[in-house]
């Protein structure tokens, strides 16, 4: 599965080997949501059942759209209490991160729901008073509601290390999006924009029939045949001395 799939060809990620290892609840939720999505680009919110994710409830969260790239969430685990030093039921998402980085957080929830596609956000939170520099992993999943639309969003946080004075809040360090309708995994953030279409490919006609045509080859009329049998004629011109 994309969470747990260490390997790039035949060369094993590390980066990624670690990052499991180090945030295990994100591998659990996403097992799970992959599970229950089986041949479908995902599943229900009424699919979600807490004991499918039981060693993860406590860095596991629902969250509902507001508004674009906006989620509320939910249900949370006790995890995310302790980040916050609060209740967050009912708070939007984007509190845990600081006000630099929300509005990448809004493009990448935008990205999950809209394309659709999942999410591994790496987020960092630096080191202050009574702080510790803390490490996390976020997992967003895209869900439909009972309506059938994407606009629920299953997810874990997961903090590496002690968490200190509350409230943490996060920058992000890297972001992975994997588009679930096939194609090439979206860009991450800070990367080289893609080069701009040759002109001339801009500039040519579509390619309709599969045949190299514009446009319909039955619009096309070939002229009358002549009649009688193929024939040269030779022109003969006099040159001036």
């Amino acid at each position: 599965m994309p969470g747990d799939d260490c390997r790039t060809g035949d060369v094993i990620s590390m980066e990624r080997f670690l990052a499991a290892r180090r945030f295990r609840a994100g591998g659990i939720v996403e097992s799970y949501w992959q599970a229950l999505r089986g041949p479908r680009v995902m599943p229900a919110r009424a699919e979600i059942d807490p004991r499918g994710i039981e060693d993860a409830l406590d860095y596991a969260f629902i969250g509902e759209r507001i508004a674009p790239g906006h989620v509320r969430l939910r249900v949370a685990g006790s995890h995310l209490s302790d980040l916050m030093g609060m209740e967050v039921r009912g708070m939007p998402l984007s509190s845990f991160l600081s006000a630099a980085a929300r509005p990448a957080l809004v493009d990448v929830l935008a990205r999950v729901l809209d394309t659709p596609a999942m999410a591994t956000v790496t987020l960092v939170s630096a080191a202050g008073f009574g702080r510790p520099r803390l490490d996390a992993q976020l997992r967003l999943l895209p869900l439909e509601s009972d309506l059938g639309e994407p606009s629920r969003v299953l997810g874990s946080l997961e903090a590496d290390g002690g968490i200190g004075r509350a409230p943490r809040r996060f920058d992000i360090a890297d972001t992975v999006l994997e588009p679930l309708l096939g194609g090439t995994p979206l860009p991450r953030e800070g990367d080289p924009a893609p080069a701009a279409p040759d002109a001339w490919t801009e500039a040519a006609p579509p390619d309709t029939d599969g045949h190299g045509l514009s446009e319909d080859a039955g619009a096309y009329t070939p002229p009358p045949r002549r009649h009688g049998a193929p024939h040269l004629r030779l022109v003969k011109t006099e040159r001036e001395d």
